[in-house]
């Protein structure tokens, strides 16, 4: 026979003796019923694993060269974040509010060195450092000093024309002490069509060549027309992209002096404009290979280089081959330094192979951010970012989501400095 269970315990809810009291009452309830229902997942804050695969990155094995950490994440400016051109992301994960918590708990939790972000919205970047601009809004009060208390520096540039967005590199002052920077506007390629000059012999017959190299998509955000700009078949409307970089020189706070170059850009999206993108990929190079000497000569030093950004090129297109230096076999060495100033290789393919994918959309899935550096007996990676599988619960659906604030997932790198 089943027994009745005993009865449960009543407990009556306080009955508020005056207005105040109800009020309270009122505002704690209210406080403990968003709580609960606030249970959306936490961002992913991926860790640094060893480059190769097995070792471990917290060895007491005494290093007496110079140990720094690298981050490069696409952030997707808030201004491009609209619910019809993410229609597979939850609407909550894209407002502001949520996913301005979530990039700034990301980035904090890399405790990197170095960080180079792109589509960094002028405002956001603007208030980062406690500064007031009017209309700002929420955003205000979000960002304000949130870095800096982080022990972070910084340095910026805005893309040309209108656009709002533009790439910054972060850096600890207790690592690395600014010394030099300069920046990179890619309208410039105008100029040399009109002096009759290149960053490249053959860069006039890549744009007259147009685009058959690359059968990339384009991002979901930055589906528009490019002919908005006008007819693409006059050089000087082919090149005006708008695109920018920024490239400086630290020195390196360690038991020895060493100086490194590092550079953030973000190129060109649009897959119909691949020749555009391999103009912007020499010029970035020939600019490098000019600061690099700049400093040399001024500081008396070799600097290492590192380029990181968002290339919107995959692995094996021409933008790529023509950065890590795929000279032909019957190309001379001379050769090939006249054609490529400055030889770069890219971390993750030196080391476990290019992610299978940096940005992840219903439209479009693969490897488009990249880490490189000019390869020497002196630098080498580490350990690596840690990225999510292909079917990872975290990126099933497409990103942003809850666990992913952007469309790109960050990349990263430690590398070690060792003395001459």
């Amino acid at each position: 026979m089943l027994k009745a269970l005993p009865p449960l315990p009543f407990h009556r809810l306080p009955v508020a003796s005056s207005k105040r009291q109800h009020s309270l009452f009122l505002s704690n309830a209210k406080r403990i019923r968003c709580s609960r229902m606030s249970t959306n997942p936490a961002p992913i804050c991926p860790k640094f694993i060893p480059a190769e695969g097995g070792g471990n990155i917290n060895s007491t094995s005494k290093f007496e060269g110079i140990r720094f950490s690298l981050v490069s994440y696409n952030i997707l400016a808030q201004v491009y974040v609209r619910s019809a051109l993410y229609p597979h992301s939850p609407s909550a994960c894209l407002k502001w509010k949520n996913r301005s918590d979530a990039v700034l708990t990301v980035l904090k939790s890399f405790g990197a060195d170095f960080l180079c972000l792109q589509v960094l919205f002028i405002h956001l970047y603007t208030v980062f450092w406690g500064g007031k601009k009017k209309g700002g809004g929420d955003n205000e009060d979000f960002y304000k000093g949130n870095m800096e208390t982080e022990g972070y520096s910084s340095l910026y540039i805005q893309r040309s024309g209108q656009k709002r967005d533009g790439c910054g590199i972060f850096y600890k002052i207790s690592c690395a002490e600014l010394l030099v920077e300069d920046r990179i506007y890619y309208n410039e390629l105008v100029n040399s069509i009109k002096d009759g000059s290149s960053c490249g012999d053959d860069q006039n017959n890549t744009l007259a060549g147009g685009n058959n190299d690359s059968d990339l998509k384009s991002s979901s955000w930055s589906k528009k027309d490019s002919r908005d700009h006008g007819d693409l078949n006059d050089p000087y409307v082919r090149l005006k992209r708008d695109c920018v970089g920024i490239m400086a020189a630290f020195r390196l706070k360690g038991p020895f002096d060493h100086v490194v170059i590092v550079a953030t850009t973000h190129l060109y999206w649009d897959p119909e404009l691949a020749d555009v993108k391999l103009a912007q990929a020499k010029y970035l190079s020939s600019r490098l290979a000019e600061f690099r000497t700049q400093v040399s000569d001024r500081y008396d030093c070799v600097p290492s280089v590192i380029v990181a950004g968002d290339f919107n090129s995959v692995p094996g297109d021409k933008v790529y081959q023509y950065l890590t230096l795929r000279c032909p076999k019957s190309a001379t060495l001379v050769e090939c330094i006249e054609e490529y100033p400055i030889p770069l290789c890219s971390v993750h393919a030196s080391t476990r192979g290019e992610p299978r994918f940096t940005n992840c959309t219903p439209d479009f899935t693969d490897t488009l951010d990249y880490i490189f550096f000019s390869p020497s007996d002196r630098i080498k990676p580490v350990s690596i970012l840690e990225l999510p599988d292909a079917d990872s619960p975290s990126v099933v659906g497409c990103l942003p989501n809850y666990y992913h604030p952007s469309d790109h997932i960050p990349i990263g790198a430690e590398f070690e400095i060792t003395k001459d």
